[in-house]
């Protein structure tokens, strides 16, 4: 592939290469395991039966000895960083939570395995908390370190009390597609890729990058969003969402003071300081 474009996204286990064909050539993406893999392959099954051919990309062939996956375009560009209008910001959210439901309302129903994976996830991130807590206490304040300790104590049960659905599993703006210009085909597009965290759990974790980066901030958003999803979070969803968020904050910091990372110290600490002050 030595005509192909390097679209990898700057970290290191990102492999991506487009590569030149016929409409539009094709995407060609090397799994960091076999788990991401496994994942992404059923993601691309649930795509196809879910989501219209300009919604989200195809898989065209794959190698699970190489862990290789291609898969056909899509138009738009990814929509982190783009610099638009906050009215077409707003339009690009709700047509973003408008697809995210449609998504999570054609999950099959769960199974006693999915149920325990869930339980699992959430027990082992309550436990990243509190582990956390203890590293990190010193850089907290009062309201911060209780709202850490609250996510060791409350994250199992809360999510015990909601539903599961098949979550598309990293549903952040680097992974909407955003095609401005109609199309006699489908108007204007939003596009969506990415399936390797493609898993179980609460529709609430969907929302916790975009909880923490975003809507914190843009409360606007945030309403464009749940208004394209079609219903408001309820009290248990709200809840768990910020300890969720919080839990991702914490352990952004932990990481940034072992590994001296001043950017993970700097992103943990404001995620942790918007957390505190969340309404």
């Amino acid at each position: 592939m030595d005509n192909a474009e390097d679209v990898s996204w700057d970290r290191g286990d990102s492999r991506v290469r487009r590569v030149p064909a016929p409409e539009g050539g094709a995407f060609v993406k090397l799994s960091p395991s076999a788990k991401d893999y496994e994942r992404e392959i059923a993601g691309y099954a649930y795509a196809t039966r879910v989501l219209t051919p300009y919604e989200a990309p195809r898989l065209l062939a794959s190698d699970p000895h190489l862990q290789a996956i291609m898969s056909s375009p899509l138009p738009g560009r990814a929509m982190r960083g783009l610099p638009l209008e906050p009215d077409i910001e707003q339009h690009v959210h709700e047509l973003a939570g408008r697809v995210l439901r449609r998504w999570h309302d054609h999950s099959e129903p769960t199974s006693p395995h999915d149920i325990e994976a869930v339980r699992v996830s959430m027990t082992g991130q309550a436990e990243e908390a509190a582990a956390c807590l203890e590293s990190t206490s010193a850089h907290l304040d009062g309201a911060q370190r209780a709202l850490v300790r609250s996510v060791s104590e409350e994250l199992t049960a809360l999510a015990a009390d909601l539903p599961v659905v098949y979550q598309h599993g990293d549903y952040s703006p680097r992974n909407w597609l955003w095609a401005p210009e109609p199309d006699h085909r489908h108007g204007h597009g939003h596009g969506l890729i990415d399936f390797a965290m493609a898993k179980h759990g609460p529709a609430v974790e969907e929302f916790v990058w975009l909880c923490g980066a975003v809507w914190a901030v843009r409360p606007d958003l945030k309403a464009a969003y749940l208004t394209g999803y079609g219903r408001a979070l309820s009290k248990t969803e709200e809840r768990l969402l910020r300890l969720l968020t919080t839990r991702l904050g914490v352990s952004y910091l932990n990481t940034g003071l072992t590994k001296e990372r001043p950017y993970l110290i700097d992103r943990g600490k404001l995620i942790l300081s918007r957390m505190r002050d969340y309404q």
